[in-house]
């Protein structure tokens, strides 16, 4: 299609010279290690929620019928409110807190949100290690929430600052990578720590070695060359730059990061002018991709691993190990997204991953719907039949890993201006929180009701967004990042909203200059 297809990748002319070097790699790679304290918290929580002794302390209904109510419906067995706000109340103040740390990343930098972040993780976990009733674990959960958003707004940004543009993907996926790392780490303590009296406490206290890594890693990155443009730091920014890129002649790619932070500076407010119909397209996008994320049902799977295990039969030690399974199937897959990323291309991945986690979800609910029905059944699954469940829901697991999870923070990270960046990428955390927290909140007590049937119910969002992102989302590989406003007014749907909006440097070039022909329809990088 002239005009831009459904979302191919236009050359914007310009190609930054640098390649990556081991310096960008070393401290890309310390700060995606900020990713490991939100998936520890995912990992943990499910597992912790599944042990007896944690139940018997704080959650004695849920325990009671778990272990003693035989009358209780399978599905509806761990149905707690209160349990579900110990899960979901940490993503409720990940929500707030990352529009606080929008304005300190914005003016105080990159490294000193993940700063916050840690620190305040790691009082959230001692708190919680320590705790001797539910409000104190809520107190604690709230404080891990409050590090979450700190370090979930800044990691992102920081990754895609200082990765040269044609290794921006692989990069900015070690994020997801460490949140991968973290949910496996998390479940392979969960299964040893179960068998301890007090193990939740060491599996809750455990959460202070990844926020350690933050903290320490944090003391010790340097500050991206946007960040410090941003602050007036222009001859340090310079440097930098030059140290990153690997070579001396960076001129035109810093003169374009000057020009950016200059038009920034105009920008008084960025939660206002954000509102602005030249912005609606990355709005749109930073909007949609986490609140489809979300609706995945990998939180489902990820949050109540072992809950859910256990509802469909398994016992206490199985339930354990297949969130084991699953973790690392996560973690490999991870590796897939980052090897094809920057190859295959963003909108590659978004829809084979999506096509695969529907065929996986609706498999999964009619093995669970014939084998427990409605009412559902309180014994154990038969091992062929429990291994069939699992490997589909593996099957699942890696389609998301190598394509909704990374790209979920890649993408919305990558295409904003730097004007707007921060206060985007708050938008971006925002949503994924408040609908991991409402996620969170109300799934088990959808299982109760839905049974079986939560499954097709994602299945059915799984298509709205796979059609989405096919007609809604360009392709963003291989753009430099203050390029980026190429793809949008060269989108077939999105090119309506960005008349007259020019290119960093110069105004935006035509069809002839970028290599597009009429009909040809775009050529990708």
């Amino acid at each position: 299609m002239a005009g831009g297809g459904f979302g191919s990748g236009p050359g914007t002319g310009k190609a930054y010279p640098g390649n990556l070097n081991g310096y960008v790699t070393f401290t890309c790679i310390v700060a995606a290690m900020g990713g490991l304290i939100f998936g520890y918290d995912i990992g943990i929580s499910g597992g912790v929620t599944s042990m007896d002794s944690f139940l018997e302390k704080f959650f004695h209904s849920v325990y009671r019928k778990k272990n003693a109510d035989t009358s209780t419906n399978q599905y509806c067995k761990f149905d707690s409110v209160p349990l579900t706000l110990f899960t979901s109340s940490l993503y409720l103040a990940a929500l707030f807190s990352s529009l606080v740390a929008s304005y300190v990343t914005r003016k105080l930098g990159r490294r000193l949100s993940m700063l916050l972040g840690g620190l305040l993780f790691c009082a959230g976990a001692l708190l919680n290690a320590f705790a001797r009733d539910v409000a104190m674990l809520i107190v604690g959960r709230i404080l891990l929430g409050f590090g979450v958003g700190f370090a979930n707004q800044s990691v992102p940004l920081y990754l895609s600052e200082m990765a040269p543009y044609k290794y921006r993907g692989a990069l900015n996926i070690m994020f997801q990578l460490s949140i991968t790392i973290g949910i496996l780490v998390a479940n392979v303590l969960n299964y040893f720590f179960a068998k301890i009296t007090w193990g939740w406490r060491l599996s809750l206290g455990g959460a202070v070695i990844p926020a350690l890594f933050i903290i320490i890693g944090s003391l010790f990155l340097p500050e991206t060359p946007n960040s410090l443009i941003e602050r007036g730091n222009h001859d340090v920014a310079k440097e930098r730059l030059k140290k990153i890129r690997g070579l001396d002649n960076v001129d035109e790619e810093f003169n374009d990061l000057v020009e950016a932070s200059e038009a920034s500076r105009k920008v008084e407010h960025p939660w206002r002018n954000m509102l602005q119909r030249k912005y609606r397209p990355q709005l749109t996008m930073a909007i949609m991709i986490p609140f489809f994320q979300q609706f995945t049902g990998i939180n489902v799977i990820m949050f109540y691993a072992p809950v859910l295990f256990n509802t469909i039969g398994f016992g206490d030690d199985a339930s354990l190990v297949s969130a084991a399974v699953t973790g690392a199937v996560n973690v490999l897959a991870t590796l897939v997204s980052i090897y094809y990323v920057d190859k295959l291309g963003r909108r590659f991945l978004f829809l084979e991953g999506g096509i695969q986690m529907f065929i996986c979800q609706v498999v999964v609910a009619i093995c669970i719907g014939v084998k427990f029905g409605v009412n559902g059944y309180a014994g154990e699954l038969p091992k062929w039949y429990a291994f069939v469940v699992v490997l589909f829901i593996c099957i699942y697991v890696a389609a998301f890993a190598w394509s909704w999870g990374p790209l979920g923070w890649l993408v919305p990270s990558e295409i904003f201006p730097l004007e707007i960046r921060s206060a985007a990428q708050s938008i971006n955390v925002g949503v994924n929180m408040i609908f991991t927290f409402i996620i969170g909140q109300v799934f088990l007590m959808m299982l109760c009701r839905m049974k079986f049937g939560l499954f097709l119910f994602f299945a059915f969002f799984v298509v709205v967004m796979t059609l989405a992102v096919y007609f809604f989302l360009p392709e963003t590989k291989n753009i430099p990042i203050e390029e980026m406003v190429v793809v949008w007014k060269e989108h077939w749907y999105w090119n309506r909203f960005m008349k007259g909006v020019d290119f960093p440097g110069k105004t935006a070039p035509s069809e002839v200059e970028m290599g597009i022909g009429g009909e040809g329809g775009h050529k990708n990088v």
